[in-house]
């Protein structure tokens, strides 16, 4: 081969080589600004989880005749229909947290063996204090809504 053949052998040569790293350098830059900008949209994206409402509604007053008391294990509240009205309380142990069951004297607690009366008061156990009260009140629609981030007076029924 001549001289002047080489040359146009390398030239060839580097040219595809350059072709190369230009294309091989630009599929990387499109590459981290795709990433960049999908992290960017994962970041504005908000993680928070709010959990359950604290504001919901349990039903109507005629679904609860006088002397019910209706656990709703999801919602962690009693609904209690007395001759004074209806009243929400909670059945979340105030010791560790733990569900409370319904029994016939009142509520208690299968985890460590709280016992509270038929108003929540504690009456036995490491319980620390009375179970909660909820605020009821009647929707537009007629519904009745506990709102758990009210507490109220103990003994405080919602006149139906």
């Amino acid at each position: 081969m001549s001289k002047k053949g080489l040359e146009e052998l390398s030239e060839q040569g580097q040219s595809s080589r350059r072709r190369f790293l230009f294309w091989l350098s630009s599929a990387l830059l499109a590459g981290s600004g795709l990433i960049s900008a999908v992290s960017n949209l994962v970041f504005m994206r908000p993680r928070a989880t709010y959990g359950q409402p604290s504001r919901f509604a349990i039903g109507r007053p005629a679904e609860f005749p006088v002397g019910t008391r209706i656990s709703m294990n999801v919602e962690k509240v009693c609904v209690v229909r007395e001759e004074a009205g209806l009243a929400a309380i909670s059945i979340k142990c105030t010791h560790l947290g733990c569900t409370v069951g319904v029994s016939e004297t009142g509520f208690a607690c299968p985890c460590h063996g709280s016992r509270f009366d038929q108003d929540g008061n504690v009456i036995g156990g490491p319980a620390p204090q009375a179970l909660p009260w909820y605020k009821l009140t009647l929707a537009p629609n007629g519904d009745l809504e506990v709102d758990k981030s009210v507490t109220i007076e103990q003994g405080t029924y919602f006149g139906v």
